[in-house]
């Protein structure tokens, strides 16, 4: 027996001091089930930026618009807002390592589907089935983590996880970029299906399962919580305080991240596809590196009085004032800008987090899936948006600079209301009663 397999048996079998109503996990199995969780994170994050750097040759193949690219792009943040609600229930019923293992049996059939179309209609409907398949790849963990890991380490496993999706969309650019020549981009979805069943593997074996009392309701309270669904994570002033930020500015921080930031790179700054790739390559390593220094001074902040609602409440007015700026620069904004924009962005990374801990356990799932719904609506419409706008201003008959120009200052005043709600609205994030 293995040294990790010996450490997870320690746990599943210990002591009812290291199984209690915490469900606490030791130093050691809590990196491994991490890892675990961080691989299939990394292929979510992997699948979902991959079009920004195929966006040259998806456009050339099928003859796309930029409506047609943004819906593209938006119909795996469709379908994974479509999942979300029931999967805040399973979660909570049926816990992470179940869940997760289902879900992502479809991700592996929507990315060989997605290899295999032939139109624009195949890619979308295979797109969508992608986003449903990954839906669970952080909302999983981090349901887990809200019951198995101390709460000062909480917020520095969800920063170190974005760290790990940041690392895949690190891969999404130059590597994939490399490969083109080599394969095509239909054998890379091959490629990612097989590294999908590989993490369905390790999370089957290392996970530990969910058990009555570790996040499934007892019988005798099973019937309250089903009658409650969603309402009081609905009812809640705090989430309700989150969600427009969640919508607009999460959102719109991913649309770029994942899509816009490659085509304004070469229709406005002038870049070539490999130089914006590696522009991508750039962003995505400075949003790796924040990442990893959220998590090592998250505890420390939180010590030191600093919650997730004061340090976004100073935080956003830079991401906005970024956004601005690279609006006025027009053809100067290069990688460089967007970078900034991604970086001053991720303090919104803390909200997901807080607003679990701002419940009980039981309804940890469905507070993080309701407000990672908000998150992915936003990015879908604001991805999606950014396209039409685009095409929108040119038919008014604006210069193609001018119209990314102005779809972007449409996000930016919905970005700028966003925060003005956030901070109208007296909430913090104690634990919220279980049945209000």
């Amino acid at each position: 027996m293995t040294t990790a397999q010996t450490s997870l048996s320690a746990a599943r079998s210990a002591s009812p001091a290291a199984s209690s109503e915490a469900g606490r996990l030791d130093a050691w199995t809590g990196a491994i089930v991490f890892l675990a969780f961080a691989a299939a994170y990394f292929c979510s994050a992997l699948v979902r930026a991959i079009t920004a750097t195929l966006s040259p040759v998806l456009t050339q193949d099928f003859s796309l618009h930029a409506r047609d690219l943004g819906l593209l792009a938006g119909g795996y943040f469709l379908g994974f807002a479509a999942t979300q609600l029931p999967l805040g229930t399973w979660l909570d019923r049926h816990g992470p390592k179940r869940v997760i293992l289902c879900f992502l049996s479809v991700a592996v059939l929507g990315c060989l589907a997605f290899s295999l179309a032939t139109s624009f209609a195949w890619l979308l409907a295979a797109r969508v089935l992608v986003g449903m398949g990954v839906s669970a790849c952080l909302m999983a963990p981090l349901t887990g983590f809200r019951r198995w890991l101390e709460p000062g380490t909480v917020l520095r496993a969800n920063s170190w996880m974005l760290m790990t999706g940041s690392l895949g969309m690190l891969a999404s650019t130059l590597p994939v970029q490399w490969l083109m020549p080599v394969t095509g981009w239909r054998p890379m979805f091959w490629i990612l299906a097989a590294m999908i069943l590989l993490c369905m593997a390790a999370i089957a074996w290392v996970v530990p399962t969910w058990k009555l009392g570790h996040g499934a309701a007892p019988a005798a309270t099973a019937g309250a919580e089903a009658e409650t669904g969603y309402a009081p994570i609905w009812r809640s002033r705090y989430f309700r305080k989150m969600t427009p930020l969640a919508f607009f500015h999460y959102g719109g921080l991913v649309a770029v991240q994942t899509l816009w930031a490659g085509p304004w790179m070469v229709k406005v700054a002038g870049y070539t596809p490999l130089e914006a790739a590696t522009g991508l390559f750039y962003i995505n390593a400075t949003m790796l590196v924040t990442f990893w220094s959220w998590g090592m001074v998250n505890p420390w902040l939180s010590r030191h009085g600093w919650a997730a609602t004061r340090l976004i409440a100073w935080g956003v007015p830079l991401s906005l004032a970024v956004l601005a700026a690279n609006i006025a620069a027009g053809p100067s904004a290069g990688w460089l800008g967007w970078a900034l924009f991604c970086m001053s962005c991720s303090v919104l990374g803390l909200a997901q987090p807080a607003v679990g801990m701002a419940f009980k356990p039981s309804l940890a799932g469905r507070a993080m899936s309701g407000y990672n719904l908000m998150i992915f609506s936003g990015v879908f419409v604001v991805q999606w948006g950014i396209g039409l706008l685009i095409d929108v201003f040119a038919a008014m008959g604006l210069a193609q600079v001018a119209s990314f120009q102005a779809a972007m200052g449409v996000l930016l005043c919905c970005c700028i209301a966003s925060y003005g709600y956030f901070l109208s609205v007296s909430a913090d994030n104690s634990v919220e009663p279980e049945n209000p």
